[in-house]
């Protein structure tokens, strides 16, 4: 099986033409200076000398901004710099992320042509209202036509949501990944919202008109949308923002988080509380007073059923009065779990 490197490259706000309310690309990314040719090719030689193994499938990610909104000579000057590397065929495909309402043929035509195989869409929501509030500037019918689109043209179609907008509920969010599965994604990226400095959603956030979530609350909605997914087999390439210098604890003082629910080590949470419902429900389902509760795991789930810190291990314990023994075992299938009790 090959291994799978991705070079990324940020082109922060090109191409956007507004300010949604949670966003500041240029504070996420850390990065300001505009990108040219040249510095894909700097950037995708660096890491290829990096990257160890002959075995590999290598893919150029431009992140950030609006790929399909920047004009389109300027697209063409960087595709074709990434391009290069997959003709000598030391890079095997790009993908760019854009917005659902950057997308018609014409841009199809272009991004195949410099072989470009995956789609990103800035979904956010399926809720109109709720795009609105966020001056996203889009609508689902825009998302549902782009995701078609892109689908038809071959390409592969991944989306992007969060979770915490202004004036959005749980129910919602779990509306846009129904609408979202129906429209056949193979890949998914959730978002906890996280108020940035510089956005609109700080002022809102600092006169109290916006309260964002928890971090026990964006883990809890987060954990039933990755099920939903999970159910649909659409992998869910990331939960959480990437931790960076500049995403990271509010309380660092070079951190341009002002509040939300951040966490380093997001996703690990939100795996390690569908494990533990796992768990717990098997319990729930014992009809006596136990002492033991023995699992046994593959090697490659242990970590998110023991839990991050050993959360599961001290939760199960305290709620259910019981001793949870997590043991090792690479007979049990990934994924899988018995459960013994004494």
């Amino acid at each position: 099986m090959k291994k799978e490197y991705i070079i990324p490259i940020f082109v922060p706000h090109l191409g956007c033409p507004n300010d949604c309310t949670f966003c500041n690309q240029k504070k996420i990314s850390g990065q300001t200076k505009m990108v040219t040719a040249k510095d894909v090719k700097n950037t995708i030689e660096y890491y290829l000398k990096n990257f160890k193994d002959n075995n590999k499938y290598v893919e150029v990610a431009f992140f950030g901004g609006s790929f399909t909104g920047i004009e389109s000579e300027k697209q063409e000057e960087l595709l074709s710099a990434a391009y290069e590397f997959i003709k000598i065929k030391k890079v095997n495909s790009i993908r760019i992320s854009t917005r659902p309402d950057y997308i018609d043929k014409n841009i199809l035509k272009r991004l195949k042509k410099y072989g470009v195989k995956t789609i990103e869409l800035g979904v956010q929501s399926t809720n109109d209202y709720i795009l609105n509030r966020s001056r996203r500037g889009h609508t689902f019918e825009d998302v549902k036509n782009a995701s078609k689109l892109i689908r038809r043209h071959g390409f592969i179609l991944g989306h992007q949501m969060m979770v915490g907008l202004p004036e959005s509920t749980r129910n919602d969010e779990l509306n846009t990944a129904k609408d979202l599965i129906k429209l056949k994604p193979k890949i998914i990226r959730i978002y906890p919202v996280l108020v940035i400095k510089g956005t609109r959603l700080e002022e809102e956030y600092l006169s109290g008109e916006y309260e964002p979530l928890t971090v026990e609350q964006a883990v809890e909605i987060s954990k039933d949308l990755l099920a939903l997914f999970n159910a649909k087999k659409i992998k869910v390439i990331r939960i959480g923002l990437q931790n960076t210098n500049e995403i990271t604890d509010p309380n660092n003082e070079n951190s341009q988080v002002v509040a939300g629910p951040y966490h380093p080590a997001f996703r690990q949470l939100v795996e390690d509380r569908l494990w533990y419902d796992v768990i717990a429900n098997k319990i729930k389902k014992i009809n006596s007073k136990i002492k033991d509760v023995q699992v046994d795991v593959n090697p490659y789930n242990v970590n998110n059923v023991v839990g991050h810190k050993r959360a599961n291990v001290e939760k199960i314990d305290e709620t259910y009065d019981t001793n949870l023994i997590v043991k090792v075992n690479s007979k049990i299938k990934p994924g899988k779990i018995k459960v013994t009790v004494n």
